[in-house]
């Protein structure tokens, strides 16, 4: 390494802080909406650290299923849940300084690891565009079982749907 930063290295630092800090934002907010807007911010620099590695399609996977699926039903379960302010802990702390142990050991496993991992000095050669290849292989040998999990996908929406439309006390 010569010292050079580059446009992509500030990009990776920018997108690492702001996953971490969302992560750390998440875990540590007593708001149940504003932890599910800091998980929003981790899920979105994820999806950027995978666009920045050019894996466009982890990346377009990771803002379509996490963002747009997961996190719009967590704010949803919390708007349609009545009375969320007066809810009581269900599972309270049993210890802080474990729970500080416990993470003060992981991160000492993490840094070993990254300490003695063999990184390579050049960057590896850019492949092919990996959409264009998976796309052929849905549209091809793979036709089958999309199709089969897609079915089985609309098989559970109706069913999901059957279930909800019964409502409580009703069989």
């Amino acid at each position: 390494m010569n010292g050079d930063f580059t446009l992509a290295d500030g990009v990776f630092w920018l997108l690492s802080a702001a996953t971490a800090l969302g992560g750390l934002g998440a875990a540590l907010s007593r708001n149940i909406v504003r932890a599910v807007f800091f998980l929003l911010l981790t899920f979105a620099g994820v999806a950027g650290l995978y666009g920045l590695l050019s894996a466009d399609f982890l990346a377009a996977v990771q803002l379509m299923v996490y963002v747009g699926g997961v996190l719009v039903l967590m704010l949803f379960a919390v708007m349609l849940t009545s009375q969320i302010d007066q809810a009581h802990q269900s599972n309270p702390v049993g210890s802080r300084w474990l729970g500080i142990a416990c993470g003060a050991a992981m991160l000492a496993v993490l840094w070993t690891t990254l300490v003695r991992a063999p990184f390579l000095e050049e960057s590896a050669p850019a492949y092919a565009p990996t959409t264009a290849e998976l796309g052929h292989t849905l549209t091809g040998i793979g036709f089958l079982p999309l199709l089969a999990v897609g079915l089985l996908l609309c098989a559970v929406i109706v069913g999901a749907v059957v279930v909800a439309r019964r409502g409580p006390g009703t069989e």
